[in-house]
């Protein structure tokens, strides 16, 4: 299964046999993105893997601009959270970035959605050093070694997963107005050893792995566009009203929509009359916070900005954010509230600050709460 999704990747990536790759990674090897992924590139490739002591932390980002300017990198692999605390510096520091940007030739996230706000600061940072690297990402799971897709073509939208790999078989069924995809491969796992039940539920009746994940089409008219993550249906939930929140989706819209305000984001709203968030802010804008998370009136402003802008392109109910509070401690790793792949655990979130969900669900007119336009 890894061997063949190595080859399957090289395909793609055709440079890796004329040029081993040269990384710098703080990703854990127990996962598949820092392990199968990274790692068994590196060892395929006969690269060079340097071991970042850096994280996407505050306290920590600080170390990884500074190994990046050493090592230089042919390509940088992170995580969305990743990126959005490391930027900042990227975009302040002129020396550091020129110095990973020289020989960069590919950024890649994985892992979680990567907000279009995001994406296109990455772009405009690229151009400002008249560098060559190309955001890309693809999408697959521990049980497919990991990749099944990659745009390994110009795209524009950060939501875009490309085409499956080589060898690589998608069955998408229809979901809603989205499709579940389904993979086939030799690259796919199997079953779960001594567990005949969980690999009898995890097979459809053509053999194809169930992933839980859900697609919709780049461009409706034109396969060859790429497919488009369209949510994680077991994160899905119901509005009191019926209505599905696409979780996957709605957070990195409301991300984009805060124009760097917000870094991430937590969805609330399950079986209430609209969707809530929790929300983190640029540590720039921390002073405007009172310490029971109160903004001020400028913050509050634009936090109000936000949900405005998301409103108006939202589709429905389920596609805006009604109200939010924001957090005032970061997410914390021994409460699993965020992975150590460094993306955050919404549901964990949920559960270990239950008092501010049910404060922002259940009492809108509280001074921690800010609303968005009425419907």
């Amino acid at each position: 299964m890894l061997a063949a999704n190595q080859q399957q990747i090289r395909q793609v990536w055709p440079f890796l046999r004329d040029e081993p790759p040269i990384l710098l990674d703080w990703l854990p090897w127990s996962h598949l993105f820092g392990g199968s992924h990274n790692l068994n590139m590196v060892l395929t490739n006969g690269g060079t893997l340097w071991i970042d002591d850096g994280r996407p932390h505050p306290d920590l980002v600080g170390k990884t601009a500074a190994n990046l300017a050493e090592v230089r990198p042919t390509i940088y692999f992170n995580v969305p959270a990743g990126y959005a605390t490391l930027l900042p510096i990227l975009e302040a520091n002129d020396e550091i970035a020129s110095a990973f940007l020289e020989r960069l030739r590919i950024g890649f996230f994985a892992g979680a959605a990567l907000p279009q706000q995001i994406w296109d600061r990455i772009r405009q940072l690229v151009a400002r050093h008249d560098a060559h690297m190309t955001m890309t990402t693809s999408w697959g799971l521990t049980e497919t070694s990991p990749a099944c897709t990659s745009a390994h073509f110009d795209i524009e939208r950060s939501d875009c997963l490309g085409v499956p790999l080589p060898g690589v078989e998608i069955r998408l069924v229809p979901v809603d107005t989205r499709y579940e995809a389904r993979i086939r491969g030799p690259h796919v796992t199997p079953g779960y050893l001594g567990r005949d039940d969980l690999t009898a539920d995890a097979f459809d009746e053509e053999g194809f792995f169930r992933t839980g994940d859900a697609m919709s089409f780049a461009d409706d008219t034109n396969a060859n566009a790429g497919l488009i993550f369209a949510g994680r249906t077991a994160e899905e939930f119901k509005l009191s009203t019926g209505t599905w929140v696409q979780v996957g989706t709605l957070r990195p819209q409301l991300i984009s929509a805060s124009d760097g305000l917000i870094t991430d984001a937590v969805i609330c709203g399950h079986d209430t009359d609209a969707v809530s968030a929790l929300v983190w802010i640029n540590p720039v804008r921390a002073s405007e916070l009172s310490e029971d998370g109160v903004p001020g009136a400028h913050l509050r402003e634009d936090l109000e900005a936000t949900l405005t802008r998301l409103a108006h392109t939202a589709k429905g109910s389920s596609g805006r954010v009604e109200r939010l509070a924001v957090l005032t401690t970061p997410a914390a790793l021994d409460a699993g509230e965020i992975t150590d792949k460094g993306y955050v655990n919404q549901r964990a979130v949920r559960e270990t600050r239950s008092a501010l969900v049910n404060l922002v669900v259940s009492q809108p007119d509280a001074p921690q709460v800010v609303r968005g336009p009425a419907r």
